[in-house]
């Protein structure tokens, strides 16, 4: 089965619709699969639910999707760097799954190995537990006396994950920072699409180095020219030069 796709909006060619579910991988801006994310706004779908850790900042990845409001609600852990969202958010405007991160990566993991819920101890006595089944395990000595809610793993129609090699058959090498969220986000979806900054033949990449085994990826576009951006630059201050 042919794989690799010419562009981003052949590789999502027949998988879009209204009020579908995306995953999108990468942390803050590293990792995240722009080139697609660009294809599904020049798309117009429109209703998304979007799973992901943050939401990009105002007019980058996720944020031309809120800009063209085509995200009806977002799961995710972390808002914090877009205006837009949080607009539209106090508004009324956008719904709000709010989740904390280790909760969100691990609702992510079991929906990929078929785990429907799970127990944490993670937002017990705050408003995340609000609604949610609450039990205690006294006869588990490394878990009794604390209290634990039950979180639901999650799915999506599809996935979309960047990374740093791939090769024509789906086997995925994630760099640094990008390989939080998208390892497991390739595994807890219908349907993986990655974009792939360097793009080899099959066999040419090391077995143990693959994060995402080829079988979890649907389809691949080559981005040789991904964009490396920064979400805060930090520099030293220049010293004072001396008169």
């Amino acid at each position: 089965m042919r794989k690799v796709y010419k562009d981003a909006k052949s590789a999502l060619a027949g998988l879009l619709k209204d009020d579908m579910t995306i995953m999108a991988g990468g942390f803050g801006l590293c990792g995240v699969a722009e080139t697609l994310v660009e294809a599904i706004k020049e798309s117009g779908v429109k209703g998304l639910t979007v799973i992901s850790n943050n939401a990009g900042v105002d007019g980058i990845h996720l944020g031309k999707l809120l800009e063209t409001r085509q995200i009806r609600k977002m799961i995710s852990s972390y808002v914090g760097e877009n205006k837009i969202f949080a607009q539209q958010y106090l508004a009324g405007e956008l719904e709000l799954e709010f989740n904390p991160q280790g909760t969100l990566a691990e609702r992510i993991r079991a929906g990929g190995a078929g785990i429907p819920a799970f127990f944490t101890a993670t937002g017990v006595g705050t408003v995340i537990a609000e609604g949610k089944e609450e039990r205690e395990f006294p006869d588990l000595p490394r878990f009794a006396g604390r209290k634990y809610i039950l979180e639901t793993g999650l799915w999506a129609d599809l996935a979309l994950v960047h990374a740093w090699k791939g090769d024509s058959e789906g086997n995925l090498i994630y760099r640094k920072t990008a390989r939080n969220f998208n390892p497991m986000m390739a595994t807890a979806a219908t349907v993986t699409v990655a974009e792939v900054e360097h793009l080899f033949p099959a066999g040419e990449l090391e077995p143990d180095q693959i994060h995402t085994p080829g079988i979890y990826v649907k389809r691949i576009v080559h981005v040789p020219d991904a964009p490396k951006r920064i979400e805060n630059r930090t520099t030293r201050p220049h010293p004072t030069p001396n008169h």
